[in-house]
């Protein structure tokens, strides 16, 4: 165990790649979504069941949301500012999500999906 832990880690310092690039980023996916009058960018986002999901969101504009109900996610960000936010996609199907502002009638039109493939 070791041995094989040390040769991975001289691997590592050789050539500067991991020995195990598939274990590092299976599981975690990381996605941007702008929003921006008056849509989402990109309007879906597409991860697999049992995935750590970490969504930067960006309002581009003006402030917006993202709303998804079933997973009982409602963040905001205001223009100039990020939201970063985590969730474990523990369920499939396909769930959509939305800006539940109501400051501009724009915001009610913004829609979006959350794709959860089974593994």
């Amino acid at each position: 165990m070791l041995k094989s832990s040390l040769l991975g880690l001289l691997l590592v310092l050789a050539t500067g790649v991991p020995t195990e690039p598939q274990e590092q980023a299976a599981g975690r996916r990381e996605t941007q979504v702008n929003a921006r009058r008056y849509a989402f960018s990109p309007p879906e986002i597409d991860v697999l069941e049992g995935d750590l999901v970490k969504v930067t969101l960006v309002a581009d504009d003006i402030p917006h949301s993202l709303t998804i109900d079933e997973y009982r996610i409602s963040k905001r960000a205001k223009p100039g500012h990020s939201v970063v936010f985590e969730f474990r996609a523990d369920r499939s199907g396909t769930f959509p999500f939305y800006c539940n502002l109501k400051q501009d009638d724009g915001c009610r039109q913004m829609r979006g999906s959350l794709r959860v493939r089974r593994r």
